[in-house]
């Protein structure tokens, strides 16, 4: 989007919706079908709650840390948290009951470590599988072998509720390799449902596209596109101690 970054974020927000509107209606959608969720690693939160307040309650966060150090500042601004990061095992306390979907559920053991502290908490939890479709060994997320099997065992789990699927697309130039990865994905939730796997009539969500490739994403049936530089412009730095420790995020994973 030429001149993006010249006008402030509501503006932003207002242009990357009309486009996500138009790529959904170029492929035959209907745009209320495709959300926009702000990816918001190393945003302050008064950013964050300008964005809200401008119509767009769904955001993403990266790091344990960053959830946590912002909950105070958004706790009376309502909004949708969703976790898009990779989520190491040492950190599920510190990010339950703070958020409302996981969307990085990349393991049977992750599946089982989150069933037993959620029922610990006596709380439930929606989740998307993480899938690698490009194979990069950069990414997380289970094979698409093994997508079916990962949720057959999380469907089993009464606290885990799987709603679908997501990505992160290759990285690569090559827009038709990207659209292939998307387009695995949305075979990989269509064979599901056709196989009758347990869990997959209400695992329909696919969490796929970035700011510079929602267009194709959403040509492919994403129903949820992650896009943060091109509301907030280029990431700022990590916002201190919170952000920076070592934690519950694979550089650049989920982000825009």
């Amino acid at each position: 989007m030429t001149g993006a970054l010249d006008y402030p974020i509501p503006d932003r927000l207002r242009q990357v919706r009309s486009d996500i509107d138009a790529a959904a209606r170029a492929a035959g959608r209907s745009p209320s079908d495709v959300r926009l969720l702000l990816a918001t690693k190393t945003q302050p939160a008064d950013r964050i709650i300008t964005a809200i307040g401008a119509g767009f309650p769904l955001i993403g966060e990266n790091r344990v840390q960053e959830v946590v150090a912002k909950a105070a500042a958004l706790a009376t601004t309502p909004h949708e948290i969703h976790f898009i990061g990779h989520l190491q095992a040492n950190k599920v306390n510190r990010l339950l009951g703070r958020i409302s979907c996981l969307q990085t559920l990349d393991s049977v053991d992750l599946a089982h470590r989150l069933q037993a502290r959620l029922d610990a908490r006596d709380e439930l939890l929606d989740m998307l599988i993480q899938v690698n479709v490009s194979g990069e060994p950069t990414k997380s997320g289970v094979a698409p072998q093994a997508a079916a099997e990962l949720l057959d065992v999380a469907s089993g789990l009464p606290r885990l509720t799987v709603r679908g699927y997501m990505t992160i697309g290759l990285n690569s130039a090559d827009r038709s390799a990207v659209r292939a990865g998307y387009r695995l994905l949305a075979e990989l939730r269509d064979a599901a449902i056709s196989d009758r796997v347990p869990g997959a009539g209400q695992a329909t969500e696919l969490s796929m596209g970035m700011s510079d490739d929602f267009a194709d994403a959403i040509a492919e049936g994403a129903t949820i596109v992650r896009v943060g530089s091109a509301v907030f412009g280029p990431r700022p730095p990590a916002l201190g101690a919170a952000a920076t420790g070592s934690g519950a995020g694979v550089p650049g994973q989920g982000t825009s």
